[in-house]
């Protein structure tokens, strides 16, 4: 399944990764984004920096106001009232700039984040097929997605803590030497390594923490695979099985849930027992020196506050040195995307109006070809063949032969490993890569339709159609008569991958596509294997229509659909084993076509 890439699944070297100089280099890189907008990062940086200051203020004035309460003047009460006004503007002093500092820090992520994703997006678009052949949809999905998530976070959200958890700690720390000396000595040498426990605890529960998402992502696998294969579960009774599976899964879930809870359970203690026993102590010396005069009540009072704000921020850090390690992280991946090599396609919308109308003349001269995932396994081998302009060729052989790795060549989804395949007498390796696709057309066996109109799968072959091209398109492909039957007609939903269109309306679809792109060359991948003898027909027609004038290369399973054909190709284990047309091939008794046509004859 799609997620699988995620969970448990995920590459090892996401886990446990360590910020280094080089990964935080390498991440900032990604923040080149922000660049576009970095007026508004600037103005949402003061109003941040003010945030943090004004806020600093705080223990300062709770300090003297309890050094003006103590005392014994006239004007104690009018001080008082002062002193707590302040309190209350610096409230709203907080509220006001927090609120621009939000607004401006989100107009960056925002639009920072969109362009990303456009980037991302357009880079998916131009890769080559090899690329999606060696990744998991869920895991490409996830750049998009997930990834992009986490530096948003960071736009928006970590990068603003990071730095105002940085300033309370400088600030705070600078504001209790100049208060006391003495008792910040002493705060400083017991506080580190209650921080320091802290750090370790919020570590252990963290890791404990992505062990159980890991353990409900494996629940969330098995109940995406059986929903979406429920059919076949109920087909070999295998609900109680899947049940039993679900709760073991769920079961090693809850038990490292519970796990963690201990942990967590201790850290609150921990919290409750260490971190404010620290306090405690500080408070105590702290108390001392007022009994002594060494240090004002009030001071000591601002002196706690500051001290409570100081360990708010050095455990808040190390929740976010998590947090930039994951945005380093998706930064990195993100940017391995971003680096990709892409094909060498024409950068416009869609297909130019002018592009070259290529004859059809192609060659293959001595092609061999190994996939590169699996570059050990020759597909094709010393490969020769050459088809006219308008010449319908038939390639025949058992599955696994090569015959679909052909046209892949052809389309350039690939490159040879070696030999050539020309079009028009130019090697496809030199001509421009958008040229070659938008003069080839295809009809594949298995139709797969986007979720939108009839309307817009048909004029996916030339985006810029009219209403007649399409209706015109859609006649010549036997498709407007059953178009004409919803109430929607041409504005009909086909659904998910055409869900709602039977597998001979999907396929005359696709026809009516390929018509309306008009190619010079036109791929057939046995459009009519998997359809009933009424379908079949009415799309043996359509084909018919768009094979006029046009270079065809048919990929046959079905024989007798390849009768009519100037020339078969017999193709096995990646070679030319026969090739002449039907009626050569079929004499020859002990040929591979003659063998499975008569295999195909007695099976009918």
């Amino acid at each position: 399944m799609a997620r699988r890439g995620f969970g448990p699944n995920r590459p090892e070297g996401e886990k446990g990764k360590r910020i280094t100089k080089e990964s935080f280099k390498r991440g900032l890189r990604v923040f080149r984004y922000v660049l576009p907008y970095k007026y508004k990062f600037i103005i949402g940086l003061i109003f941040l920096t003010f945030s943090s200051l004004t806020f600093m203020g705080f223990p300062y004035l709770v300090g003297k106001l309890f050094d003006t309460s103590a005392s014994d003047s006239a004007r104690a009460f009018e001080n008082i009232n002062m002193i707590s006004l302040g309190l209350f503007g610096i409230m709203v002093l907080q509220g006001i700039f927090s609120f621009f500092r939000v607004y401006f820090f989100a107009q960056v992520s925002e639009n920072a984040v969109a362009d990303i994703r456009r980037d991302l997006y357009s880079k998916f678009m131009m890769l080559p097929i090899s690329f999606f052949e060696k990744r998991r949809v869920g895991e490409i999905t996830s750049r998009i997605t997930t990834d992009v998530a986490q530096v948003q976070d960071a736009m928006s959200i970590t990068l603003a803590e990071l730095f105002r958890q940085v300033m309370t700690l400088v600030v705070g720390i600078a504001i209790i030497m100049w208060t006391s000396i003495e008792l910040s000595l002493f705060m400083l040498a017991t506080f580190p390594v209650l921080v320091g426990l802290a750090f370790v605890f919020g570590k252990k529960i963290k890791t404990l923490s992505k062990k159980t998402q890991d353990e409900l992502a494996q629940t969330n696998i098995i109940v995406e695979e059986t929903l979406q294969a429920i059919n076949t579960v109920k087909a070999f009774t295998n609900e109680l099985y899947e049940v039993a599976r679900y709760r073991t899964t769920l079961g090693r879930a809850v038990k490292t849930a519970l796990f963690a809870s201990y942990y967590r359970g201790a850290f609150i203690s921990f919290i409750i027992i260490g971190l404010f026993g620290g306090i405690i102590l500080v408070i105590w010396y702290g108390a001392t020196l007022v009994a002594s005069g060494s240090i004002a009540q009030g001071d000591l009072v601002s002196f706690v506050l500051y001290t409570v704000f100081i360990g708010a921020s050095v455990g808040g850090l190390g929740d976010l040195y998590g947090k930039v390690q994951s945005s380093l992280g998706a930064t990195e991946r993100i940017l391995e995307i971003l680096q990709e090599q892409e094909e060498p396609t024409d950068k416009r919308l869609s297909a130019p109006a002018d592009a070259t109308r290529l004859q059809g003349e192609i060659t293959y001269n001595r092609v061999a070809f190994s996939y590169p995932t699996r570059p050990d396994i020759q597909v094709l081998r010393d490969m020769t063949f050459g088809i006219r302009p308008g010449e319908k060729v038939a390639l025949v052989g058992p599955s696994g032969a090569g015959k679909s790795t052909i046209v892949q060549l052809l389309m350039r989804f690939y490159d040879v490993s070696a030999g050539g395949i020309t079009v028009d007498g130019q090697d496809i390796r030199q001509m421009d890569l958008t040229t070659l696709r938008s003069n080839i057309g295809i009809v594949p066996q298995e139709v797969l339709l986007f979720g939108g109109s009839i309307r817009e799968n048909i004029a996916y072959g030339k985006t810029g159609a009219t209403e007649a091209e399409i209706i015109t398109a859609a006649k010549k492909a036997n498709a407007y008569q059953f178009i004409q039957s919803f109430p929607e007609g041409l504005d009909t939903l086909v659904g998910e991958r055409g869900i709602k269109l039977s597998g001979g309306q999907r396929q005359r679809i696709a026809i009516a596509r390929a018509i309306l792109k008009n190619p010079a060359i036109l791929v057939l991948d046995e459009a009519t294997s998997a359809l009933d003898s009424e379908s079949e027909q009415l799309v043996q027609q359509a084909m018919d229509e768009l094979m006029q004038n046009r270079t065809t290369i048919v990929i046959a399973h079905r024989l007798a659909t390849i009768r009519k054909v100037d020339k078969i190709l017999v193709i096995d284990g990646g070679e030319i084993v026969e090739q002449g047309s039907h009626e050569e091939l079929s004499l020859n008794d002990n040929g591979i076509y003659a063998n499975l046509l008569k295999l195909q004859f007695e099976l009918s």
